[in-house]
């Protein structure tokens, strides 16, 4: 999500990005990119998201980076999620002599295009063509940077305009979710895969408005779009440059960039959007998927279909796995949080009103350091496994034949992997007179809806802490109001971009149409192995 963030990034990095220009002239020498481009490209984005590396500049610094060596020593990379697929791809181009052009340029209706109700519109492209004197890589990702947001993604997956989007849908199959898919969800978030495992899991990787990195897996946290707005799995249209005229070098001066229609590409579907059970049709949360005849949910038939059809599920093996994706993004969050106490943010005053909406704004010191958006996802991802537990559970006392378990006491064995994974999760931080704290898994399990999103609460708020533990904050009774009158909107796992929350909190506490829901959804699956 773009934010004025950003305005700064670019006047602090000015100077690295004017020193490179010389040394990274772009010579195009290749007219589109062939299918060995394209592994290529995937496994570059793969070396990058298994890497350490934890933000975009440090990731293309890093030894993953097989191309660093030819960079200049100073020169940074900064980016946020929508900035940040388009500069891998734009990188991966330079470095290869491969084409590139990216729409610069969108149109839509409403104040802030990024959250609107109907798709936008591509209107311009830049085309990336040599006249003659080389294409200067830093300013090109610069100029990224500038142009891209979110709403570049929002266009509708099922039109095509004068101008071509950079993505098309494609047929969820191996193969043609790859590594270098993109993944975009509608709530103003962009990821890009870095693995597939044979399981089907896809592991993505997502930058943030300050440039940080963080990886996880794909899932319900998501959502499912319709057509016209465009979410989900996405891969690069492909591009071929023509026209170009052969210089003794070999590179390709001048010509013109043809992008490839829908219709020209084999692996284009809109299945992921109407769905594939015979004799339905629906859109975004109305489609219906099945496999081999078996109807399944859209994320379970995301996973068996790119792994090649494997339908078996060990309910062990998923609660030990998602509880270490799970911990990881709890890790993240961690990372926030401490980004707000150490700018001071707690110290200040609570603002009169939240922002217009405090999911998606431009104001600098929520966008960067309130959490809303990534605590939803976080609330999603615990809702959707308890839902998936609670159903595998009843599948293997069904004696379901895609359950793999081989066991005789499923919940026992829960509930011993259970314990065994939380007690492995553990998260802290240091409180307000300067004590550690550490909470495993179980315990932010039971505090989810009481973590608090705002950047203006204590640290001990941010963790939901309770008790003995919350007697460190040094939060007055103004500060203590605004988080009471905030535990509908924290216990609210979507994120409505368009819906008002510009409240005081007088109007917080008369609980109006946008402050959230009353009662949240059951997140705490270990209740399930309990049981």
């Amino acid at each position: 999500m773009r934010g004025f963030v950003f305005a700064v990034a670019a006047i602090v990095l000015a100077g690295g990005f004017c020193e490179a220009q010389a040394a990274n002239a772009w010579r195009v020498t290749k007219t589109q990119w062939t299918k060995a481009d394209e592994r290529g490209f995937g496994e570059f984005v793969r070396a990058i998201g298994e890497s350490d590396c934890s933000t975009t500049t440090m990731c293309l610094r890093d030894a993953a980076n097989p191309y660093r060596d030819s960079d200049p020593v100073r020169i940074s990379f900064p980016a946020d999620c929508a900035d940040w697929p388009y500069m891998l791809r734009a990188y991966y181009a330079v470095k290869n002599g491969l084409p590139f052009s990216y729409v610069n340029g969108v149109a839509g209706r409403g104040v802030d295009i990024r959250f609107g109700r109907s798709a936008n519109r591509a209107v311009s492209r830049r085309e990336l063509t040599d006249s003659g004197g080389g294409l200067q890589m830093v300013s090109i990702l610069r100029d990224i940077r500038n142009t891209v947001s979110t709403a570049t993604y929002r266009t509708d997956m099922s039109q095509q305009g004068r101008v071509l989007s950079d993505f098309y849908s494609p047929a969820i199959r191996p193969g043609s979710i790859r590594l270098g898919t993109v993944i975009y969800d509608i709530n103003g978030h962009v990821s890009i895969v870095y693995d597939i495992d044979a399981d089907g899991r896809i592991y993505y990787m997502d930058a943030h408005p300050d440039s940080t990195l963080t990886r996880s897996v794909y899932g319900p946290q998501f959502g499912q779009s319709p057509a016209e707005l465009g979410g989900g799995l996405k891969n690069w249209r492909p591009v071929k440059l023509v026209g170009a005229q052969v210089r003794a070098d070999g590179s390709l001066i001048g010509g013109r960039m043809v992008m490839t229609p829908d219709s020209e590409i084999s692996d284009f579907s809109l299945e992921q959007y109407f769905g594939n059970l015979p004799g339905t049709r629906g859109n975004g949360n109305d489609a219906r998927f099945a496999y081999d005849n078996i109807e399944m949910r859209f994320y379970e038939y995301v996973r068996v279909s790119v792994s090649g059809g494997k339908t078996s599920y060990n309910p062990v093996y998923e609660l030990r796995t998602t509880m270490r994706t799970l911990c990881n993004d709890l890790k993240d969050r961690a990372l926030f949080v401490s980004m707000a106490i150490d700018a001071g943010i707690n110290r200040k005053p609570h603002p009169a009103r939240l922002p217009d909406n405090i999911y998606g704004t431009y104001q600098m010191e929520w966008e960067i350091y309130s959490t809303p958006s990534r605590d939803a996802r976080i609330k999603t991802a615990f809702a959707a496994f308890h839902q998936d537990l609670s159903r595998l559970i009843a599948m293997w006392e069904a004696r379901d034949p895609r359950i793999s378990y081989d066991g005789l006491f499923l919940r026992e064995d829960l509930q011993e992997t259970y314990d065994e994974e939380q007690r492995a999760c553990t998260v802290g931080y240091v409180n307000s007179q300067g004590g550690r704290v550490t909470m495993d898994f179980d315990t932010m399990a039971r505090r989810m809806f009481d973590l608090s999103f705002d950047p203006y609460h204590c640290i001990e708020r941010r963790w939901g802490a309770q008790g003995a533990e919350l007697a460190t904050c040094p939060d007055g009774a103004e500060k203590h109001r605004w988080y009471d009158a905030e535990r509908r909107l924290r216990n609210q796992i979507d994120r409505p971009y368009d819906t008002r929350t510009s409240f005081s909190v007088a109007e917080l506490e008369r609980a109006p149409y946008g402050s959230g829901v009353d009662v949240p959804p059951p997140v705490n699956f270990k209740t399930l192995a309990d049981s």
